[in-house]
């Protein structure tokens, strides 16, 4: 499995300054709002528990800032929503991975006129990674998702101002590969053992691999089995595409588990960013090896001298102390300057692809 990492974000105020300065041209010909944001827990059909998650939705009161410990979001808690049903967007964090940690984007597209939804996995987030590799988190990431769309879209707060047949999902990581279940495709479990076979030293997918061949072992199983069993419970919890969601926004997304066939599966636009030197989910068997499959790609971006690390937000300077490995950037990359073009391309592909005007 991807190895566990702490999503982290930046101040709010600088990146503001920095897009006035160089975001891509057209990027602010129409106005944008303030972001007010509300915290949430949704039923988790998976576990039977609770997950905390995140809505963040346009204001009229004017933009500020909220610190949660050490993200610095570009929103306030409880301000006024804005009446009128708008477009939904769900965003999936990767492995390890926070339910704030890609609030970037998550503001970015409040400021514009989105209903914007975060969760946080279950036994896959950054205090709790202990259903890595397990169906729970492999099939019920997925499954996490639709529950999330179906508490909005119940909740007698939310749902006059979300607009059901305008929904979309983003992700990172795992959190893409998530994604992509939710827009059909169709993982092979098994293509985990035939990738550290082929790439035994890997660190990022098989850095486990030893002790859960052990662990089989000792329940008188071979890991193909064990990987058999976890497939087996694909359906376990209803079907992992959802038809409710119109389109996808993948970043690095874990994809060696899917062949030709799974992805061809997909049946809705999907845009696809990754980085060339991605070193934690090489792109030759992950992004760039099933970007040719996809029949429904609208858009994709590489970035060039990327790392895995790039998507997660820009870090805080005591972020950056804490774990300067997933905060550091190849020479040449600034991922400042990455998520400006990210957050504009994110925004232009939710609009076109769930018929939005500009004007919303």
């Amino acid at each position: 499995m991807p190895i566990s990492i702490r999503s982290v974000a930046t101040r709010a105020w600088c990146l503001a300054i920095l897009l006035l300065v160089s975001a891509p041209s057209g990027v602010f010909a129409q106005g944008t709002s303030g972001v007010g944001f509300h915290a949430i827990h949704i039923h988790d059909p998976v576990n039977n528990g609770t997950m905390p998650g995140w809505v963040f939705y346009p204001t009229a009161q004017a933009p500020g800032e909220t610190t949660i410990g050490p993200y610095h979001v570009a929103a306030t808690i409880d301000a006024p929503a804005i009446p009128g049903a708008k477009p939904l967007v769900v965003i999936s964090h990767g492995n390890g991975g926070s339910n704030l940690g890609h609030n970037e984007l998550a503001t970015y597209l409040a400021s514009h006129g989105f209903i914007v939804a975060t969760l946080e996995h279950p036994k896959d987030n950054f205090h709790d990674v202990s259903g890595v590799g397990n169906a729970s988190v492999l099939v019920g990431r997925p499954i996490q998702v639709k529950a999330t769309i179906t508490m909005l879209l119940n909740d007698p707060r939310w749902k006059p101002l979300i607009d059901a047949n305008r929904i979309g999902v983003s992700g990172f990581s795992a959190g893409g590969y998530t994604s992509l279940m939710v827009v059909g495709a169709i993982p092979q479990f098994r293509r985990f053992i035939d990738f550290c076979h082929r790439y035994p030293n890997d660190q990022g997918v098989c850095h486990d691999a030893k002790r859960r061949i052990a662990e089989a072992q000792s329940h008188g199983q071979t890991i193909e089995q064990v990987m058999d069993g976890i497939e087996s419970q694909l359906t376990r919890w209803g079907n992992t595409a959802d038809p409710r969601v119109k389109a996808a926004f993948v970043m690095a997304p874990l994809s060696l588990i899917f062949d030709q066939a799974g992805i061809e599966k997909i049946d809705r636009p999907v845009f696809l960013y990754y980085g060339d030197a991605d070193h934690v989910l090489i792109p030759p068997e992950n992004a760039a090896r099933i970007q040719p499959w996809m029949k429904t790609l609208v858009g994709v971006k590489v970035v060039p001298r990327a790392d895995h690390w790039v998507f997660i937000d820009p870090c805080t300077a005591q972020l950056k102390q804490e774990n300067a490995m997933i905060c550091s950037d190849p020479p040449g990359v600034d991922r400042i300057k990455v998520h400006q073009q990210l957050d504009a391309d994110a925004l232009a592909f939710f609009r076109k692809t769930l018929n939005i005007s500009p004007s919303h």
